[in-house]
């Protein structure tokens, strides 16, 4: 449960705390071009709360944004790791204050905008601590990983701890080796590490507003993801993957190759299906996922929503109102 203090008290006058405004929905609402208008106004720069803009060489894919958004509105957090790296909700929560600390030093209110609930919830509500990876551990895993198979792996994580089994998606490698990683490591469940963590939090150093942006029709969604899908494709997004495939350290199994419409590029080089079904596939999963987001987004509390495109006007007066300006 977020701590309270994720969101504005009942009277911000009193609340001295650096302003900073979360800019969330699911993907493919507008939440870019409405943030990017707005740190242009404010001379600001956007912090990149998604966890597949982390990589470099994935920009087409992962919608990443062009050299005329960038210049207008910088980014921060893009290509911070290689598609074979790893990085934790953790490393984001450090970088992300980093970079929230440093403008609010120069008088700037950072723009927090994304679609990566983890990212978000790690950032602002802070998880539980957990014991560091261990390379030879994690080494292990990935060896009993290719050996015996993410299914034998799920049911040992069954066996030993059947809360994060029941939370951790069957076919969810990153989690899965995870979890198994801190009973290796520590002789206790990931679930009991993640319970003893939800105790009251400091509050977070600065007053944040929560802005939602989602389409009030799903039909309007789905068509903006369809839409963004195929222009993708026009952009060379399967020369893209096949650069990526080049890469000796990658495979179909790596949280960045997992992400929406890489898997389903991946899969459809591999021979396992043909192009239609590639394209209706990652259509597809890019609307699960939009499903996914706008569940976890539901249980945000003190959380403003508003249609990107109708409610634009109502949208610029709460962000103008929590600011305090006239821009």
């Amino acid at each position: 449960m977020p701590h309270a203090l994720a969101s504005p008290p009942a009277d911000p006058r009193s609340d001295r705390r650096p302003l900073a405004v979360a800019v969330m929905g699911p993907t493919a609402s507008g939440k870019t071009d409405f943030a990017a208008d707005w740190a242009e106004r404010l001379g600001t720069a956007i912090v990149s709360v998604d966890s597949a803009l982390v990589y470099r060489r994935m920009d087409i894919g992962s919608a990443k944004p062009d050299a005329a958004t960038l210049a207008r509105a910088p980014h921060l957090l893009l290509d911070l790791r290689e598609p074979h790296e790893p990085y934790s909700a953790a490393e984001f929560a450090r970088d992300a204050r980093r970079a929230m600390d440093a403008l609010a030093a120069r008088g700037l209110v950072p723009l927090l905008v994304g679609g990566t609930g983890l990212y978000f919830k790690a950032l602002l509500e802070g998880l539980a601590e957990l014991p560091e990876s261990d390379p030879a551990t994690r080494a292990v895993l990935q060896a009993e990983l290719a050996e015996r198979g993410l299914p034998a792996l799920h049911a040992e994580l069954r066996a030993i701890d059947p809360v994060a089994a029941a939370r951790i998606q069957p076919g969810d490698p990153q989690r899965t080796l995870r979890a198994l990683e801190v009973f290796r490591l520590s002789g206790r469940p990931i679930s009991e590490w993640q319970a003893q963590g939800t105790g009251p939090r400091p509050p977070f150093p600065f007053r944040v507003l929560k802005l939602v942006l989602a389409p009030t029709e799903r039909t309007v969604l789905h068509e903006r993801i369809a839409r963004r899908f195929r222009a993708m494709l026009e952009a060379g997004f399967l020369d893209e993957v096949r650069a990526l495939r080049a890469d000796p350290r990658l495979h179909p199994e790596l949280p960045s190759m997992r992400a929406v419409g890489y898997r389903q590029a991946w899969r459809h080089l591999d021979g396992a299906i043909d192009h239609a079904a590639f394209v209706e596939q990652g259509i597809a999963a890019t609307r699960h996922l939009a499903k996914r987001q706008l569940t976890w987004l539901r249980g945000e509390q003190a959380a403003l929503w508003f249609d990107p495109i109708a409610a634009r006007p109502a949208l610029d007066r709460a962000l103008r109102a929590f600011l305090g300006t006239g821009a």
